[in-house]
């Protein structure tokens, strides 16, 4: 496997780095369900894990939801993500797997990119741990739908830095590049959006919260 230390970053950060209109780069709650449909479709029409066509593929997890049932994988074997649907992962005893996870398939090209169709095998040395989600006070829900309800309209807003890891990062109006908004990896998570990178525009609907100006509705420019 082909591993590197740009390999590594690339798995950090978005699908061909900073382009949002790349393979698989940020797809919608539509797309993201028409993906994990057709891949289904197609691992389910294939249990003899006939490879035909496909390649051997070595790469990181960049991010799996387990609630959706796919994820993408970064590889330094092919151009753009590869997609993982979760039925690829029966024979290992899984559904999900953890961002960082080293893992080599079999893929091939499908329309919307390359899918990953058999699993050879799964190396968790290097993934990252899965924080605990702690459950959301009352009082913290009641929070946000206030600030929701307080909201502006959609802006434009840049990215200036997120993690993912830790979960939130800042934004910034245009017009005002030092008044920092900042914003939250569930936000993140309900737009529908795999992540967001420095320099990259999308629309915010902001509040004033109580520790400064808050996104609390994000979406694709």
């Amino acid at each position: 496997m082909r591993q590197t230390g740009d390999s590594k970053a690339r798995a950090a950060n978005s699908p061909a780095a900073g382009d949002p209109t790349a393979a698989h780069a940020i797809l919608s709650d539509g797309d993201e369900d028409d993906v994990a449909g057709e891949a289904e479709a197609a691992i389910d029409g294939d249990q003899a894990y006939d490879d035909g066509d496909g390649i051997p593929i070595s790469g990181r997890i960049k991010w799996f939801d387990a609630t959706r049932g796919f994820g993408f994988l970064v590889s330094d074997d092919v151009e753009g993500d590869v997609l993982i649907h979760f039925s690829v992962l029966r024979d290992h005893g899984r559904r999900s797997l953890p961002e960082g996870a080293i893992i080599e398939c079999i893929a091939e090209q499908q329309d919307r990119g390359f899918q990953a169709r058999r699993i050879i095998s799964i190396d968790l040395s290097e993934a990252l741990p899965i924080p605990p989600r702690p459950a959301i006070p009352a009082a913290d829900r009641a929070d946000r739908q206030a600030l929701t309800d307080a909201a502006g309209t959609f802006e434009l807003v840049e990215v200036k830095w997120f993690n993912r890891v830790k979960g939130y990062g800042f934004v910034n109006r245009p017009a005002e590049p030092d008044a920092d908004i900042f914003v939250h990896m569930e936000t993140v998570r309900v737009a529908g959006l795999a992540d967001l990178h420095p320099d990259d525009r999308i629309e915010a609907r902001i509040a004033e919260g109580r520790k400064g100006l808050t996104a609390v509705e994000l979406r694709l420019a």
